[in-house]
């Protein structure tokens, strides 16, 4: 009994040996599991794992607009002060008003009666300029004579010719001061026309009393002349006048004298100093009642 145990003892641990010799060793079936259980994972990891689809999209560049409200940056000029140092009006045209007919190359005077309506005086250093239109021979400029404060008026004559082709003509002038500054607008307007058409010569209305004559006398040498002037009516009443000279000066305050009936006046005698250097001058009576029309002329003319 203990020999048949002893046998199936041996026989059995002889079939253990033999099973463990069969076994594969532990390492190789550690990294085979490991393998096996890798492959697995990655498996199993990329079933699910869901696919990326890259889709290109492209990106939008439109720029929304926004709403900003606009600036004026418009310059408006700020108003600068107006001087009023020099400012004219125009009064009258004391003779050849506008359409006058005048023959073709005759000499005349034109006199305009102005208004110093600015705050400046006018002085001899201010003139009268020729601006544009037709010269008529005249100068380009005329010095005043004397001064003209503000509110005062003044007579301006200038010397001018009709032009030779016939024609209606209009010339501008304006004032300048002493600085060159021009301004104010006066003007002379004409019809130059030929004897042989018909004249239309302006003529003042018939009226109960009016100046008939005007008379001048001078005597005297170079440089000291004088002068006199007679006025002479044909009724009773009042004229006022005033001197005009050839540099286009004027008397500031107009002459007046008185007829009880009618008959002629001699005005005082006037001395005219002529000074260097040698030239000639003139001056004229000019009737702004009750005539309006200018007389007379008195010359004086140095060698």
């Amino acid at each position: 009994m203990n020999k048949r145990k002893r046998a199936l003892n041996l026989l059995f641990i002889a079939m253990l040996f033999l099973s463990a010799c069969n076994l594969p060793s532990g390492s190789q079936g550690e990294e085979a599991s490991s393998s096996t259980a890798a492959a697995q994972t990655v498996e199993a990891l990329l079933s699910a794992t869901p696919a990326i689809t890259s889709t290109n999209t492209p990106l939008s560049l439109t720029a929304t607009p926004t709403t900003t409200p606009l600036v004026n940056n418009t310059n408006t000029p700020i108003p600068s002060a107006t001087s009023n140092c020099n400012a004219m009006e125009f009064v009258a045209d004391v003779n050849y008003p506008d359409g006058t007919v005048v023959t073709p190359g005759q000499n005349f005077t034109k006199t305009w009666r102005l208004k110093n309506t600015g705050t400046c005086a006018w002085t001899p250093s201010y003139a009268i300029v020729f601006s544009d239109g037709n010269s008529m021979n005249g100068p380009s400029t005329q010095a005043l004579v004397g001064n003209v404060n503000p509110g005062q008026t003044i007579d301006i004559s200038v010397n001018l010719t009709a032009p030779a082709t016939s024609g209606e003509y209009t010339g501008n002038w304006r004032i300048r001061d002493a600085s060159g500054v021009l301004f104010g607008r006066f003007y002379v307007q004409i019809k130059s026309q030929n004897p042989a058409e018909p004249t239309k010569t302006l003529t003042p209305a018939p009226a109960a009393f009016a100046v008939t004559n005007v008379s001048m006398s001078v005597t005297g040498a170079c440089p000291n002349f004088s002068y006199t002037y007679s006025i002479t009516t044909n009724g009773a009443g009042t004229v006022n006048l005033h001197r005009v000279f050839s540099d286009g000066g004027t008397d500031a305050t107009p002459v007046t004298m008185t007829f009880a009936a009618a008959g002629t006046q001699t005005s005082p005698a006037i001395a005219v100093y002529m000074g260097v250097p040698a030239t000639t001058t003139w001056t004229d009576i000019y009737i702004d009642s009750p005539n309006h029309q200018q007389f007379g002329r008195a010359s004086f003319t140095c060698p």
